[in-house]
């Protein structure tokens, strides 16, 4: 009598390791940065709105400053370039996550394997992505329209990079934050422009704070937005432009010391603030 063979229990495939988090967030970030071209109401008004309003100052204010061989047009140039990169971050996120949590895009992403640090590094690379555009263009109409003088110097280059890695980040952990705020999307808009707009008068983007009263050079100096733009400022303006500050100096340890400690303080507040589902939904 012939013996059956028996069939040896096969091994159960090895699942596939999941990828990192920083991986998994690089893949987010190009979903977000996607998603975000494919809006275009979202994309000609993020980009548009420094775009005109430096055009609009730059017209209006057409003449130079006495003494210092610089012109209201590349003053302004400067601090929008400022302005620019804090929306990207704090304006754009602010409301966009509002969006989505009120949607329910945030409690699908929840209930995914996917971590949540990889949401919030999709979101700041997105925000990296379109700041660099912004600043791109404003800095070819400041070139080609107000004879705005690039960086001479490697120094300087350098301080440009640290400024904006820096200034856009703590922008984008300040909107993610913030994102919590609003009590539905549709009150975000409001919520969080209006502090933002505020911010823009008082931290040097339009009017030079050697005609701004000192408790509004106060409170601005407490806001990352201030130093940005100061630190933006150095790298434009050079050292003609320190006479609009009010320590007649740039203070670039000071722009390092208060971008950092933003840096911290929104990272902190995202991970005690945010919230993957709304207010309604327990």
């Amino acid at each position: 009598m012939a013996e059956t063979a028996t069939a040896l229990p096969t091994a159960a495939p090895a699942s596939a390791p999941m990828p990192s988090t920083f991986r998994l967030g690089l893949a987010r970030a190009a979903v977000e940065t996607k998603m975000f071209f494919r809006e275009k109401d979202a994309v000609v008004f993020t980009f548009s709105f420094p775009i005109v309003l430096l055009v609009l100052f730059g017209s209006i204010f057409a003449g130079g400053l006495e003494g210092t061989g610089i012109t209201f047009s590349q003053l302004y140039t400067a601090g929008l370039i400022g302005a620019g990169v804090m929306g990207a971050g704090f304006q754009n996120l602010g409301i966009g996550i509002a969006t989505e949590r009120q949607d329910g895009t945030l409690k699908r992403l929840a209930g995914t394997p996917m971590p949540a640090g990889a949401y919030f590094i999709g979101k700041i690379v997105n925000v990296l992505v379109i700041a660099l555009l912004e600043v791109a263009i404003l800095l070819t109409i400041g070139v080609l329209m107000y004879d705005l003088n690039l960086p001479s110097d490697l120094s300087r280059w350098v301080t440009l990079a640290w400024v904006f890695l820096l200034g856009v980040s703590a922008a984008a952990l300040l909107g993610i934050a913030a994102s919590s705020l609003p009590r539905s999307a549709k009150s975000a808009a409001a919520v969080i422009s209006m502090p933002f707009v505020v911010l823009q008068f008082i931290s040097g983007v339009f009017i030079p704070f050697t005609l701004m009263p000192q408790w509004l050079i106060n409170i601005a100096s407490f806001f990352p937005l201030k130093w940005m733009c100061q630190g933006f400022r150095s790298v434009f303006l050079g050292d003609a432009g320190a006479v609009f500050e009010t320590t007649k100096s740039y203070e670039l340890d000071r722009v390092a010391l208060v971008l950092g400690a933003w840096l911290i303080g929104g990272a902190v507040l995202c991970l005690t603030t945010f919230r993957w589902k709304g207010r309604r939904d327990g």
